[in-house]
Parts: structure tokens; C-alpha cells; sequence
């Protein structure tokens, strides 16, 4: 059953722009509640979350290159608002039978837009605004259906619309700052083109999770990797908010934090019967002479479970593992 906090929701397909999180965040600053997924998760799991709208990010492929992320094409039949962000609005063209090509000169920075329509997704806006591209390829031709709603110097085919399917897509990027109307396009989107109301906040969020975490768990234990950092810190703090005392916090110093910050960690968790294990010399040693950084970074996760996992061992049967770094 979908939760409450969840009855609007928008899906950003995530390309592997490294802009998406930024797409999450001007979103749910609107209140309205958003995921990000894999840019192949199946049309058959989009339609199951019954999403109020679809955002598809930008990426540094091509979609022409081998092993390019392409989502399944049947998620521009589902009737959903779909909203193409750089690479997105590529993989519109691509799909609907326009046209993508090399740009004559790669496009990254500030640039003048200029809207040709101002309806629905450019309303109240002025008709020349600043934004931020940052592309190689953009569209030659667009798909039949679809209109050119802006463009740039550069760009003749930076913004396009096919209304009647409310499909859209912007070769440049609104969810960063350098486009200062960016939130207002988004806004418009997920407003007036998908018709969200914006009753989602935050408080919301953690009520549902806390009700969540309470029928998950029960009256079961919860063991936690606790670094200090906002993802680990987040995850803890709702679940001990849910089941209190059940949390079993752990906090590993795996020998290379920040200056003074294991006892800082320590100082702002002690209430939490936060678990600490100094393994500082047994990681420094795996590390001792090792100069290439993908070799350290599995040094450093090979040493990290082990002494997680002899660490949970002590508590005796552990019936679940919370991580705050997992996102799809």
C-alpha cells in the first residue's frame, strides 16, 4: 500500500548526471516527494509506485554509444508527465524518432535562452533567461508530435514540448544555481504539468519513517555502522527515534579520520550507547605501502567488515543491519 507521503510522487530516472541528487533536492524544496531510481528499472515498477510525473536526468554518455543507458521506451506510452533534463531530453529524441548529433563545439557554462512557448512548463517566465549547459551532442531533429519551445545562440533545439503527451525536454540544466529560474521550471512541471499539490515536507517524512521502522522491526534489534557522517547519522537518529534502546550504534575509526574526529563522534552519540571499536592500527597496517587508490578503497572495505561483522558477534542474534549509504 502507497503511504501518504507518497500519493504525489515524482520518479527521476537517474542517467548518471552527477547533478541528480540536486534534481531530488529543488523537488522536495517544493514539497513535493520525490525518488530517485535506476535508469532501467522496469516499466512494470514505475507504473506499481504510480508516479504523478517522470524526470529523466542528464548523464555523460551518448546515446549512441555502446552500453549507453537507455530506459525501457514504453515509459513515454504510460501517460505520465515526462520531463528530459540534458541527456534526458536526448533520450526523448532518441526514442521518439528524432535526431542526436555531435555538437560542432562542446557547450559547458552560462548561456542565454531564449523561450519560443511560453505555456506550461515556461510560464511567468521572462522571455530571455540565463542557464547552464553542459553537453556534446544535442538535437538536429525533432520527433514529429513535438515542438521547439526554446533555443540558444548555439542551440537552435535547446527546449522541446510535445503537449498534448506532456512531454518535455531542456538541453540545459535547471536544478543547479546557474539557472536562477530552474526551480520555477520545475516547479511548473511538477505543478501545472503534473498536477502535485505540495503537501509534502519533511516532518512528514520522518513520521512516516519512524511508523515504518516501528512495524518493521517490532520489538527486534537493529545493528547500524555509525560514522558521524549526515547519511549514517540521519539513518541512526530515525531509527532510535522508532525503537529506541533496540539500536545497536557502532562506530568504527578506521585510523584516517579528521583530526580530533573520533572523540567528536564519541561526544555527540555517547547518549545513544554508541558502540566504539579503535581498529585505527589494524587498518593503517593494511594500508602501509599502498599507493593506488582503488587498492586502498577495497583495503579499507575488506577490513571495515570484518571487524563490523566481529563486532556484531558480540551482541549476541542480530535481526536486522541499517546502512544510510545505499541509494539506488
Amino acid at each position: 500500500m502507497m503511504s501518504s507521503i507518497e500519493s504525489e510522487k515524482i520518479l527521476i530516472l537517474d542517467f548518471g548526471s552527477q547533478y541528480t541528487q540536486l534534481i531530488a533536492r529543488k523537488i522536495r524544496e517544493l514539497n513535493v516527494y520525490c525518488e530517485i531510481i535506476p535508469f532501467n528499472t522496469s516499466i512494470r515498477k514505475i507504473e506499481d509506485q504510480k508516479p504523478k510525473g517522470i524526470i529523466l536526468s542528464g548523464g555523460p554518455s551518448s546515446v549512441y554509444a555502446v552500453n549507453a543507458p537507455h530506459p525501457e521506451p514504453e515509459i513515454f506510452n504510460l501517460g505520465i508527465p515526462v520531463l528530459g533534463i540534458c541527456y534526458g531530453l536526448q533520450i526523448i529524441a532518441h526514442f521518439l524518432n528524432g535526431k542526436v548529433g555531435k555538437a560542432e563545439r562542446r557547450e559547458y557554462g552560462r548561456s542565454e535562452f531564449f523561450i519560443d512557448n511560453s505555456k506550461d512548463l515556461f510560464s511567468e517566465l521572462n522571455s530571455k533567461i540565463q542557464v547552464w549547459m553542459s553537453h556534446g551532442d544535442h538535437l538536429l531533429k525533432i520527433p514529429e508530435s513535438f515542438s521547439v519551445i526554446g533555443h540558444t545562440e548555439n542551440a537552435p533545439i535547446a527546449a522541446i514540448a510535445d503537449f498534448n503527451r506532456r512531454i518535455y525536454g531542456l538541453q540545459f540544466h535547471p536544478e543547479v544555481v546557474h539557472t536562477p529560474d530552474g526551480k520555477k521550471i520545475l516547479k511548473n512541471f511538477v505543478y501545472k504539468i503534473c498536477g502535485c499539490s505540495g503537501k509534502w515536507t519533511t516532518e512528514a517524512f520522518i513520521n512516516e519513517s519512524v511508523k515504518k521502522i516501528k512495524e518493521t522491526v517490532g520489538s527486534q534489534k537493529v545493528i547500524c555502522g555509525l560514522s558521524g557522517g549526515v547519511d549514517s547519522a540521519v539513518t541512526a537518529g530515525l531509527i532510535r527515534k522508532a525503537v529506541g534502546d533496540q539500536l545497536i550504534p557502532v562506530f568504527v575509526d578506521n585510523g584516517v579520520l579528521r583530526k580530533n574526529e573520533a572523540s567528536q563522534v564519541i561526544e555527540a552519540f555517547k547518549s545513544w550507547n554508541l558502540h566504539f571499536v579503535d581498529a585505527s592500527e589494524q587498518f593503517l597496517k593494511d594500508l602501509h605501502g599502498v599507493t593506488d587508490p582503488e587498492k586502498k578503497r577495497k583495503a579499507i572495505g575488506k577490513r571495515f567488515i570484518e571487524v563490523f561483522e566481529k563486532e556484531a558477534r558480540e551482541f549476541g542474534k542480530i535481526d536486522f543491519l541499517a546502512q544510510g549509504t545505499l541509494y539506488p
